[in-house]
């Protein structure tokens, strides 16, 4: 076992803390996911920060303060496979569709860029911009007509989405940034789960938001989330994501949808948005926006590049902030070609502290916003995480992994880091937009 470690200690301080508290979190257990750069640690991190904030809401909730949060304990091989979760899924049987064809590394005249088309209208951009048919081949050649830079830039002009592997590391950013609001009626007393009776209002896709939310489901809240019937979610990524929350359907455009989203906010206690900054702005939906409507709300902004810079309003998915930022150039094999992280661990890191924030700021008992960004992740792991050597051998996913039922009918999936949750995803978009009752 090892206490007082300095990633949890960096990463509580960061989200505001109590001193001292950090040497509470004690990990155990084989590990994995090594490589080049302290994963391992930055996994157990998060998860371990998350695990104190939900023991520290819970000693609010019994009366006491932050200073009686109980001791917690984070096997790291929950950590591990919950880390890689879209990995261990199985849907009937069947392996999750990973990277599509035209998502990857692709050599260009001068480097190298990096694409992401898993969704339909990114892959119809990319080859548009390309001006070449949607098959490997023909994106390969021209990509190595290009220059890196200007493949990127002529992609994303398109709406598209490639980014240019960068050798260096990207310009600092924040962990995690906090504006405290007002204070907010107290959550009742001694639940069961520390987060009971909690109502999140998820607006978030793919990985990192939806993590966030499905821990602040396993520990109690009751999760809605809301998209855009325009806009359909990954099967297989919601089957992974979708655990302890529903999934409702609202056409903001039609004054009927809004009026119901109205209802919902207006019964929310914490927001968690997963938007590039400024798309929810036009919807009256950005953060400050919320909390000048309701102060004590709790709202958790995360978005891929961060809030500082020229890529500030641009999309982005954990590969493309790897390639970006440095991370898949540190990564690169002999040959030279790019390499990834052992998980997509600017994701699913980046899920654990929106989670952890959530949570802390319900214990203070104030509203206000948090905002989070995968570059701020990912700026933490490559210029403060601090290596603590070889893990502890012997680490296999089995013991983590479960088989349920879900709406996309029997799914094997990884366990949370925290329990086990009650009820598998529904089908995307298939629940009512309504609260359950307290």
């Amino acid at each position: 076992m090892t206490s007082q470690d300095g990633a949890t200690a960096q990463a509580w301080e960061a989200l505001g803390g109590a001193d001292g508290l950090a040497g509470r979190v004690v990990y155990r257990g084989p590990s994995g996911l090594e490589g080049p750069l302290p994963v391992r640690e930055l996994a157990r991190a998060t998860v371990g920060v998350c695990a104190l904030a939900a023991a520290e809401l819970a000693a609010v909730r019994a009366g006491g303060t932050a200073l009686d949060a109980a001791p917690v304990v984070v096997d790291e091989g929950a950590v591990a496979t919950a880390f890689v979760s879209e990995r261990h899924l199985r849907v009937e049987g069947r392996a999750p569709v990973g990277f599509a064809p035209l998502s990857g590394f692709w050599r260009a005249a001068d480097g190298w860029v990096r694409t992401h088309a898993n969704y339909p209208h990114h892959e119809a951009a990319l080859v548009r911009a390309l001006g070449v048919p949607a098959t490997p081949e023909a994106v390969r050649g021209a990509l190595a007509r290009l220059g890196a830079v200007e493949a990127q830039e002529r992609v994303y002009g398109e709406g598209g989405l490639a980014v240019a592997v960068a050798p260096p590391y990207g310009e600092p950013q924040p962990l995690v940034e906090w504006t405290p609001g007002e204070a907010r009626e107290p959550l009742a007393g001694p639940a069961g789960l520390p987060a009971s009776g909690v109502r999140v209002l998820d607006l978030t896709r793919v990985i990192a938001g939806p993590v966030a939310t499905r821990t602040l489901g396993v520990l109690g809240a009751d999760v809605l989330r809301i998209d855009a019937p325009g806009l359909p979610e990954a099967a297989d990524a919601h089957a992974d994501t979708g655990f302890g929350k529903r999934s409702a359907l609202l056409d903001l455009a039609r004054p009927e949808d809004r009026a119901v989203l109205e209802r919902l906010l207006d019964g929310a206690d914490v927001v968690v948005t997963g938007y590039r900054p400024g798309a929810l702005e036009r919807y009256g939906l950005g953060g400050s926006e919320l909390l000048e409507r309701r102060p004590g709300l709790v709202v958790a902004e995360l978005c891929a590049w961060g809030r500082r810079g020229p890529w500030a309003g641009r999309r982005g998915f954990d590969s493309l902030v790897q390639a970006g930022y440095g991370i898949a150039a540190r990564c690169a094999g002999e040959d030279g070609v790019p390499g990834v992280l052992p998980a997509q661990a600017l994701d699913h890191g980046t899920g654990y502290l929106v989670a952890a924030g959530v949570l802390r700021a319900l214990a203070g008992g104030t509203g206000g916003l948090l905002r989070y960004s995968l570059a701020g992740t990912a700026s933490w792991l490559v210029r403060e995480v601090p290596g603590v050597g070889a893990g502890v051998p012997g680490y296999g996913a089995g013991p983590w992994l479960r088989e349920g039922k879900s709406g996309y009918g029997a799914l094997r999936h990884a366990a949370s880091p925290f329990g086990e949750w009650e009820r598998g995803p529904s089908r995307w978009g298939t629940d009512p937009a309504v609260w359950l009752g307290r």
